[in-house]
C-alpha cells in the first residue's frame, strides 16, 4: 500500500495513475491529519511537506514519535536543500525535489519498499532500547537481565507500542501457539517483566493492563 499525501491534484492524480499501472495499491490524502491516519496502515508514504491542517514535517515527526518505521519519502520544493535536510532530520528516509521525473520517483519508492520489508534490528520505546539480533535490552544505561521469553515478550509489546494486544495474540506471537484454554502464563510473564523494568501493575509506566482485553506498551 502506497500512501500519496499531496494536496495538488495536478501532481497526485497522474502519479497515482502511474503507481497503479505498476501494480501498487494507492491511497490518497490531501491533508496532514489524513496523511497521519493513512500512514499507519501503509507500506510506504510519499509525503508533501506543504499539506494543510498539519504540515508534512509534523506528520513525519509524529509518526516517528509513535514508533512507526514506515518508510517516508518527502517531496520538497525545487532546489530547496533546507527542506530536504529538515525533512530527513524529522525522520524521513529519502526525498525528491519538485518537479521530479516519474521514473526516478518510482525507483526511490521501490528501494524504500525493499528496505521496509526488512525487520528493524533495533526497537525503541520510552527509555528502552532493544537490540534484536544481539538479544540485548537496555533501560537508559542499564542492561536488563531478561529470560528468553521475557525478551521476546518485551520485543513484541514494544513493536506494537500504543496498541492494545490481547492475551490470545501474545500467545500466538510470543509462544507461537494457538492454545488459548488458559492465558494465565501471559499474566505471569508480564508480572516478571514488570519487575525487571522496575514497575508494578498498580503503578505502570511501561505496560498497562487493559481489563478484559490484554496489555498495551505505553508509547510515552
Amino acid at each position: 500500500m502506497v500512501l500519496l499525501a499531496e494536496d495538488d491534484a495536478a501532481i497526485s492524480d497522474p502519479l497515482a495513475r502511474a503507481l497503479r499501472r505498476q501494480g501498487y495499491e494507492v491511497n490518497l490524502a490531501e491533508t496532514g491529519p489524513d496523511a497521519l491516519t493513512g500512514a499507519r496502515d501503509s507500506d510506504v508514504v510519499v509525503l508533501d511537506l506543504g499539506l494543510p491542517g498539519m504540515d508534512g514535517l509534523e506528520v513525519c515527526r509524529t509518526l516517528r514519535a509513535e514508533g512507526s518505521v514506515v518508510p517516508v519519502l518527502v517531496l520538497t520544493a525545487r532546489g530547496s536543500e533546507i527542506d530536504a535536510v529538515v525533512g530527513l532530520d524529522a525522520g524521513a528516509d529519502d526525498y525528491v525535489s519538485k518537479p521530479f521525473r516519474t521514473a526516478e520517483l518510482m525507483a526511490r519508492i521501490r528501494a524504500l519498499l525493499r528496505r521496509g520489508r526488512q525487520e528493524p534490528d533495533v526497537l525503541r520505546g520510552q527509555d528502552l532500547v532493544i537490540e534484536i539480533s544481539a538479544r540485548r535490552a537496555w533501560q537508559q544505561d542499564r542492561e536488563l537481565a531478561l529470560s528468553q521469553r521475557q525478551f521476546d515478550l518485551l520485543s513484541f509489546l514494544v513493536s506494537r507500542q500504543g496498541e492494545v494486544v490481547s492475551r490470545e495474540e501474545i500467545m500466538r506471537q510470543v509462544w507461537q501457539t494457538n492454545w488459548v484454554a488458559s492465558t494465565k502464563t501471559v499474566d505471569m510473564h508480564v508480572s516478571w517483566l514488570r519487575r525487571a523494568l522496575g514497575e508494578t501493575a498498580s503503578t505502570p509506566r511501561y505496560i498497562a493492563t487493559i481489563r478484559g482485553v490484554g496489555f498495551r506498551f505505553e508509547a510515552s
